[in-house]
């Protein structure tokens, strides 16, 4: 039975590196550690709900067809020593529609295991360098619920502003949700004039 994860073009998809992690498109043996952290309260607070072992495939399968298509995807990471899969960390193109997009946005989403060891920030710096030195991108967005301190620290570790006039009602939530306000951040290429 053929994988539902083709691994056609594996060689010449990129793939980004750190010290301590490896961000890589994504393998079979992913989905059942990223269906257990998907399934995690703690991971999963600051979204609508968990996700179903189909919602993880799916969300896989997209990410490696962005990979393909676009060069640049919500990497799966993992730490390099022990080859162990932590979560995800890169670069996503957005499909809904707001008054920012189309953009591209930075994000992550780890194990509650490897929080607070700075894996989010690192893979995050490394994707963006790839954003603005390879990519050319003008501007990198990244967005969360206001109550969300984690993420919110690493975007202003990655010295990403707060663009208070751009914060935004989700437009894939109802706006009354509890999780509908978003606050967004910016950050632009130093290396493109405007």
């Amino acid at each position: 039975m053929p994988s539902l994860f083709g691994r056609k073009n594996i060689f010449a998809m990129k793939y980004l590196t750190t010290p301590r992690i490896l961000l890589r498109a994504w393998d079979e043996e992913d989905t059942i550690p990223f269906y257990r952290m998907s399934q995690d309260p703690r991971v999963m607070k600051y979204f609508p709900g968990l996700w179903s072992m189909d919602m993880v495939k799916d969300f896989i399968i997209r990410m490696n067809e962005q990979l393909s298509q676009k060069n640049f995807t919500l990497w799966a990471a993992e730490v390099k020593d022990c080859k162990q899969f932590i979560g995800f960390i890169g670069l996503n193109a957005p499909t809904w529609n707001a008054h920012f997009t189309p953009c591209v946005e930075i994000g992550w989403r780890l194990a509650t295991e490897f929080w607070g060891q700075g894996y989010a920030t690192e893979g995050a710096k490394v994707a963006l360098e790839y954003a603005f030195l390879e990519m050319h991108i003008p501007e990198i967005v990244s967005f969360t619920v206001p109550d969300n301190s984690r993420s919110r620290s690493v975007m202003d570790r990655l010295g990403m502003i707060r663009d208070i006039a751009g914060d935004f009602l989700h437009p894939k939530l109802a706006s009354d949700h509890r999780l509908a306000k978003h606050v967004l951040y910016r950050i632009q290429n130093p290396l493109i004039k405007v």
